[in-house]
């Protein structure tokens, strides 16, 4: 099987080399001194007080690797929106695009039924820049559970978890989606495939809707901000937000599983979450997948959403302060 992971950071070099070393015929689009790394001496992967090394096939020009069978896009919301003309050159009429990213997906309202069928959502997709670009029928959803972070320029060190949990769009078994489990599964990850994916994007969001910006403007790691009773607090109250906005587009998931989300982030010691390793690394901020799309989707379904308004506010402040944060533009 040919896989491409576009963007391989901490989460896409993860995967990246249990697939390559599982026998599948892996190729990264990386850049910088990460891919020259990776180039001059492989992709190192930190696993369990392991260490794991794959070479691959590694480049900043999608051009030069052909046509995959699947695609995995591990960028951050804004890169993919910015590199979508880019992912031409892998895509034969059969490749499929898993998105492995945090947040509301681009093709979040394709084949999701409703008044929203086919809408565009101006945080992350302004113009439906990706969805005419790739084409929504293309996307299988990812919903990654892994705390990976990059240790040095070809050295990833993974943390946490190994669930990615995939979905067909429109809630389908399909062939490309089972095959993709079980490659995934033979690599050593856990990957079951979900009937509504968008159900595991609301809860993982959740979390990132409040931790994420807390930690850019605290300094907080994710076990602080679970373990101090006021941030706890606000968390809560986000989260209550978010699932108040979910629920008004269909998606019910138990009160109780608040908690449950709350101590399994708590229990991650040290964590430091994606948003505050970009402030650190003065890298832009994915705050408009994460945190204005939830405000976004409040609007179009009527749900007030004023913690998460104010959070929004500051942690857009502070971006723009430092210059680590620039709105999406049509295309």
């Amino acid at each position: 099987m040919k896989i491409c992971v576009f963007g391989a950071g901490a989460i896409g070099g993860y995967l990246a080399v249990e697939l390559a070393l599982a026998g599948n015929d892996v190729c990264l689009v990386a850049r910088g001194p990460h891919l020259r790394a990776i180039q001059q001496n492989g992709l190192k992967l930190l696993l369990h007080g392991q260490e794991r090394v794959a070479h691959l096939a590694a480049t900043d020009d999608p051009a030069s690797l052909g046509v995959q069978d699947f695609v995995i896009c591990t960028l951050k919301a804004h890169q993919a929106y910015e590199s979508a003309v880019a992912f031409a050159p892998l895509l034969g009429r059969s490749t499929a695009i898993v998105t492995a990213m945090n947040g509301i997906p681009w093709w979040y309202f394709y084949r999701a039924g409703g008044r929203l069928e086919g809408h565009h959502l101006m945080a992350v997709d302004p113009g439906g820049h990706q969805w005419k670009t790739l084409g929504p029928q293309r996307a299988i959803g990812c919903v990654v559970d892994p705390a990976c972070h990059l240790q040095a320029p070809g050295v990833i060190v993974h943390q946490e978890f190994n669930r990615f949990t995939l979905g067909e769009p429109d809630g389908s078994r399909s062939e490309r989606v089972l095959a993709l489990s079980r490659t995934l599964s033979e690599a050593g990850f856990d990957a079951p495939v979900r009937d509504n994916v968008r159900w595991n994007v609301w809860l993982k969001l959740w979390g990132n809707v409040c931790f994420n910006p807390i930690s850019a403007l605290t300094g907080a790691t994710l076990d602080r901000i679970t373990g101090d009773p006021g941030l706890r607090a606000l968390c809560t109250t986000m989260m209550l937000e978010t699932r108040a906005v979910n629920e008004a587009l269909g998606i019910q998931i138990p009160l109780e599983m608040l908690e449950r989300r709350l101590n399994a982030a708590g229990s991650v010691v040290g964590h430091k979450m994606s948003m505050l390793q970009d402030l650190e690394a003065g890298k832009p901020m994915e705050i408009d997948a994460l945190v204005t799309a939830v405000q976004e989707m409040g609007r179009l379904t009527a749900v007030p959403t004023p913690c998460i308004d104010a959070v929004l506010a500051l942690v857009l402040a502070r971006a723009r302060g430092l210059g680590l944060y620039a709105p999406l533009a049509a295309s």
